[in-house]
């Protein structure tokens, strides 16, 4: 059984930063992608950020290139996401999601597994 434990939420002021942890459990994840989405209040849900575990690609929405950055701890099961430069319309619930094939893409309905999310909540 996939497990994705996301972390790392929190209060913070526009320009600051925030690193979010999800811990993946319950299969050998070298094949798979890993992404992060978010969901604001009366929005969608949209991409934020994917990456494989085999060589490291990664692949970002326009909204966050240049402020985010997406990496793996092999050893440790976990996706991270830093954020930097954060802006009060980055404030939503984020999820980490994973997907049984290593293109990165931007779908959700092509991710298998969802964590429970971690809200992001950035004041202006």
């Amino acid at each position: 059984q996939v497990q994705l434990v996301e972390s790392g939420g929190g209060l913070v002021q526009a320009g600051g930063s925030l690193r979010l942890s999800c811990a993946a459990s319950g299969r050998t994840f070298s094949r798979y992608a890993m992404g992060w989405f978010r969901r604001a209040p009366g929005k969608e849900r949209e991409f934020v950020a994917a990456i494989n575990w085999s060589g490291g690609n990664t692949y970002y929405a326009d909204s966050v290139k240049g402020r985010f950055t997406i990496s793996t701890d092999n050893a440790k099961n976990t996706v991270y996401l830093q954020m930097n430069s954060l802006k009060p319309e980055d404030t939503a619930v984020y999820y980490c999601a994973a997907r049984r094939y290593d293109s990165v893409v931007d779908t959700p309905r092509t991710y298998d597994y969802w964590g429970q999310g971690t809200q992001v909540t950035v004041s202006s």
